[in-house]
């Protein structure tokens, strides 16, 4: 990053986009005073600056409430002990205004992804601050919950709080600021008023090139049905969700946080096994308890949260492509190196994945290129069924393309494939049928052809 000059001013909402590894997170961590510049200077004149991070900054044992206050959590005012009964009043409150429903006695970890991302803004409005740097807010969140955070963001800015607003979905970009700045490799492109700039335009600023167009979805001519579910429930998360899947097709799965779509995903391929109900591959009842057993009747996934399930950052794009399938390379008791270079190498050039060569640790590369490693090692185990959650969440558009154009190569290819996403544009441009889920049932399947964002919405909507 260098020679970036950018200014935001009280009331204003400032986006800054770019590619991954444009140096967005980079420059948002010198104006929170997280990392210090080289040279440069920061200059604000305020009473705070809160950030929202693009990675989740939970402390997972504590409760929601205790993670809202940490740092400035409220005391009673004689003999300084923490006022317990106001913490979680007014964590209710935040959490309220975000339309979040949690618990805030329970510990973080028990809340989902959307959930954990709603509660890093709720400490963000907690703090009061002038300046809120909100890295991927929208990231976790169904449009529905998206629409929640723009309703406070429009309150924030009656109130003279300043936002820097960074995010992949354009569209969002393009309808709450009113300047944005475009970044590319480390460098300012430009900055100028959002009702100058149009999605195409913003994307070839940011990448510099025009892109083309996402390839289109496999004609709907799906062949027979490889995965049927009948019945599955898990209490408390979802109940007596049934549907098929056939071969070349994807069935993008929907609903707003909370509605069970990761839930269903996570069942089918064993992390969290559902309690009653049955799953067929091929028309035969297989029992699904564990990953292993998933991956044995040819079903691979790829988890929401990467960084938590979906790699091991200090291990090579390599090992991380090769871990699911080792066992195909050994010899007896030895692993067969050259073969699982090969293989390795294999994947690397078939999903495209851009590093310094496959002995590069994956915590190194972009969002974009670790989504592409943590995919080929699903794919590397040859599977029949892929069952994808937030396959885009939080990487760059150039890469979002290239991930939209792997699924529906995938599809092509004969592979089944449900999405999950909370993107409504990526459901519907993708997915050849949609199974809305609404408080953990599935309440309408719809033809992608024909469906409509209002529509989906309407179904997902509690009564």
């Amino acid at each position: 990053m260098d020679g970036i000059k950018l200014d935001v001013g009280r009331g204003e909402v400032h986006a800054v986009t770019g590619e991954n590894g444009a140096g967005k997170s980079t420059l948002m961590k010198i104006i929170a005073g997280l990392d210090q510049p080289d040279s440069g200077a920061v200059h604000f004149s305020g009473r705070g600056i809160a950030m929202i991070h693009q990675e989740l900054q939970s402390f997972p044992n504590l409760t929601v409430a205790e993670n809202i206050w940490m740092g400035q959590e409220p005391v009673r005012r004689f003999g300084g002990w923490l006022d317990k009964p106001r913490m979680l009043r007014d964590a209710r409150k935040l959490l309220s205004r975000l339309g979040v429903s949690a618990d805030p006695t329970q510990p973080m970890r028990n809340l989902s992804i959307a959930e954990q991302q709603c509660v890093e803004i709720a400490k963000a409005l907690a703090r009061q601050a002038d300046l809120i740097i909100m890295d991927e807010p929208t990231s976790a969140l169904a449009a529905h919950e998206a629409e929640s955070l723009f309703r406070i963001i429009l309150d924030l800015k009656k109130r003279g709080v300043a936002i820097i607003y960074i995010s992949h979905r354009l569209p969002e970009v393009v309808q709450l600021a009113d300047r944005i700045t475009v970044l590319r490799d480390g460098r300012l492109v430009t900055t100028q008023p959002a009702g100058e700039l149009d999605e195409d335009r913003l994307i070839a600023l940011m990448v510099g090139r025009t892109l083309k167009t996402r390839a289109a979805k496999t004609p709907s001519a799906p062949g027979e049905v490889i995965l049927e579910v009948q019945h599955l429930t898990r209490a408390g998360s979802f109940r007596d969700v049934s549907f098929s899947l056939r071969r070349g097709e994807i069935l993008g799965l929907a609903g707003l946080m909370g509605a069970g779509r990761s839930d269903v995903a996570a069942a089918i391929f064993g992390l969290a096994p559902a309690n009653t109900g049955a799953i067929f591959v091929h028309g035969r009842p297989v029992r699904i308890q564990s990953p292993a057993q998933a991956l044995s009747h040819g079903i691979a996934m790829v988890t929401e949260d990467r960084k938590e399930y979906g790699f091991v950052p200090n291990m090579s794009v390599q090992e991380n492509v090769t871990l699911s399938s080792l066992r195909r390379y050994c010899r007896g008791p030895f692993l067969d190196r050259l073969a699982e270079e090969t293989a390795a190498d294999q994947q690397i050039a078939a999903l495209d994945v851009r590093s310094a060569g496959r002995d590069q640790p994956v915590k190194q590369l972009s969002g974009g290129n670790q989504q592409k490693v943590v995919l080929a090692r699903a794919l590397l185990t040859d599977p029949e069924i892929v069952v994808l959650d937030e396959p885009t969440r939080g990487i760059d558009i150039g890469a979002k393309h290239e991930i939209h154009a792997i699924i529906v190569r995938l599809a092509r290819e004969g592979k089944a494939i449900l999405l999950v996403s909370s993107e409504m544009n990526e459901i519907l441009a993708l997915s050849h049928r949609i199974l809305v889920l609404r408080e953990g049932a599935a309440v309408a399947e719809l033809a992608a052809s024909a469906a409509t964002p209002d529509e989906i919405l309407r179904h997902a909507m509690p009564n």
